[in-house]
């Protein structure tokens, strides 16, 4: 069929979270809640630890990275959710279609190599005490700061482009809460190939390298908390990576389900993509804070900081 005519589409209908008719009031109230905490949770951290001297280190230089990051992919989903379950606003702009696709891929992506620097850290301070300080000085923290978000910009911009060269001009209902792009790719008109071969590469190369050099770290730092002498030593270094451990597991666990199981059947890969998208940006500030003493100490300063401000 000639392009010339094809009327092409200009906004998309989210038809959002399957088998919830009636139960939109509760699921918006229960989101609000998660959304919240999320935002409130992630602030909290960056407010303590720019404002403690001490927690002035490249682990929580990350764990702010970190922050901004959950703050940035939780609101890429959420917010529309949110007004689709409220007032049924259904409709998305091809615009804001496109924001979805490279917003939730940058950040994503992002995400994803920011914990396997964050596990680099942990390598080198557990096995590299003594060199610590000038394996990760300032310079060196940023530039691998920078370099994924860089890195990810690229990434979401390949894929979001390949996504929009494809002509729309049939159905424009996206079977999704948000839009992503095997949701969207299915409602093309044209070849989709090398999107779909792009993607599959990509969404899965880029979390099974990031696992894998994970794990390689934490390999190397078990041996080295094994051969430590002291007990109180090995229980420091152990505590600072169940945390990291643990926002890793949360992050890879729905990632592998919804991208490497294609037949993943509607009724559990909705609940999987909202647990990531809505319920882990708000457990991982919870998870650093209730099991890191320094955090926790930086928010009762802060906390102690503005009673007594109240009280003059």
């Amino acid at each position: 069929m000639a392009m010339g005519n094809h009327t092409s589409v200009t906004e998309f209908i989210l038809l959002g979270i399957p088998h919830t008719e009636g139960q939109e009031t509760t699921l918006f109230a229960v989101f609000s809640f998660f959304y919240l905490c999320t935002l409130l949770g992630n602030l909290l951290i960056l407010v303590a630890v720019t404002s403690d001297p001490h927690l002035h280190t490249p682990m929580y230089f990350f764990l702010c990275n970190l922050s901004v990051l959950d703050i940035g992919f939780s609101s890429v989903s959420t917010p529309k959710m949110l007004a689709n379950l409220l007032v049924r606003n259904r409709v998305i702009s091809l615009g804001g279609c496109m924001s979805q696709v490279f917003f939730y891929h940058f950040l994503g992506s992002t995400e994803c190599l920011l914990y396997t620097v964050m596990a680099y850290d942990r390598f080198a301070a557990i096995c590299h005490p003594l060199h610590y300080t000038i394996i990760m000085n300032h310079r060196v923290c940023a530039l691998l700061a920078a370099g994924t978000w860089f890195t990810s910009s690229f990434h979401a911009t390949i894929l979001t482009t390949l996504t929009f060269q494809l002509p729309y001009c049939g159905s424009n209902e996206v079977d999704y809460f948000f839009c992503d792009i095997f949701p969207v790719v299915k409602l093309a008109c044209g070849n989709t190939f090398i999107i779909e071969t792009v993607s599959f590469t990509n969404i899965g190369l880029v979390p099974m390298t990031c696992f894998l050099l994970i794990l390689a770290s934490y390999v190397r730092i078990v041996i080295a908390i094994l051969k430590m002498h002291s007990a109180e030593g090995r229980r420091k270094a152990a505590s600072t990576c169940v945390s990291h451990l643990s926002v890793v597991t949360l992050f890879f666990g729905p990632c592998a389900l919804i991208y490497t199981q294609p037949s993943l059947t509607e009724v559990l890969v909705t609940p999987v993509q909202i647990f990531g998208n809505v319920v882990t940006p708000m457990l991982n500030p919870t998870i650093y804070t209730l099991r890191n003493k320094e955090v926790k100490g930086a928010l009762k300063k802060l906390a102690g900081g503005q009673i007594a401000s109240e009280g003059h």
